[in-house]
């Protein structure tokens, strides 16, 4: 049994046609990313700790902010999705970047970092404030902890104008939130923070919209991803019809409704952490 299929496994799992839909749905987010993290301070030099890797994305991106002067550790528990996220580093020409396969729930290191970060990763955890006070242990004094988490509520009132594309975003929510994912954990992050230790966060909420087929298909590729999520708690899919067909149809409701969808939005939080 593979670690999706078991209950309470990793929500979305690690097949390859995940990864790969994490990496378009990474190429749409980057540029929000990357603001956040200027905005918190991520630059030149640093060394950063970026927290469930996965396929490398975000790991990636901060590489480029820190540039050759700084480097790059990124943290996840699953060896396949580390071994792409190492492929991609070495065709990408960076040798500042290495990844350490762990279990956030038992991540310790007597390394210290500038930066702690990471995207749509506390929100699948069982305890988040206990993973971000152990993390924060190893970034030192006056060091960044930037976390950018989802939330759904704004979502789904912007989606109740399209009723296909409303009934996949509430399949989502409410798949989601069954399984167990904090679905609004970007706006919980000022709590968790101040949970672990920390001080109160700058908070950013941030939203994609658009209505081209490349952004309508995030929907479809995610509806996908979760089938086996969807099944296993009951849940039908007959309102959305033939799933074959949806990522066309989808697009179809968008263009003749001639407006802009949404992604989930990004919930941002970052802040210093105080002197030990």
């Amino acid at each position: 049994m593979t670690p999706e299929e078991r209950p309470g496994g990793y929500y979305l799992g690690y097949t390859d046609v995940e990864a790969e839909r994490l990496i378009r749905q990474a190429k749409r987010l980057a540029p929000v990313t990357e603001h956040f993290f200027r905005e918190a301070g991520i630059g030149a030099g640093q060394r950063v700790l970026d927290v469930g890797s996965g396929v490398g994305d975000v790991a990636l991106l901060v590489a480029r902010l820190v540039g050759p002067g700084g480097s790059v550790v990124g943290v996840d528990r699953d060896a396949r999705s580390l071994e792409r996220a190492r492929e991609r580093v070495h065709e990408a020409g960076f040798s500042n970047v290495r990844f350490v396969e762990v279990d956030l729930a038992e991540f310790s290191t007597d390394e210290r970092f500038d930066a702690a970060v990471g995207r749509y990763v506390l929100q699948f955890l069982p305890d988040p404030v206990k993973v971000l006070r152990s993390l924060s242990s190893a970034v030192k004094a006056n060091g960044i902890i930037a976390f950018q988490e989802n939330s759904f509520a704004p979502f789904v009132a912007l989606s109740s104008h399209l009723p296909l594309w409303s009934s996949c975003v509430n399949l989502m929510h409410e798949t989601a939130r069954r399984h167990g994912v904090n679905v609004e954990m970007g706006p919980a992050l000022h709590r968790v923070y101040q949970e672990a230790g920390l001080p109160i966060p700058q908070m950013r909420l941030c939203m994609e919209l658009g209505y081209e087929p490349e952004f309508t298909s995030l929907l479809s590729d995610a509806i996908k991803a979760v089938l086996p999520q969807i099944k296993r708690v009951g849940f039908s899919t007959d309102a959305l019809g033939d799933i074959a067909t949806l990522e066309r149809r989808l697009h179809e409701e968008v263009t003749r409704s001639n407006s802009v969808v949404p992604w989930i939005a990004l919930g941002g939080a970052w802040c210093r952490k105080a002197a030990d």
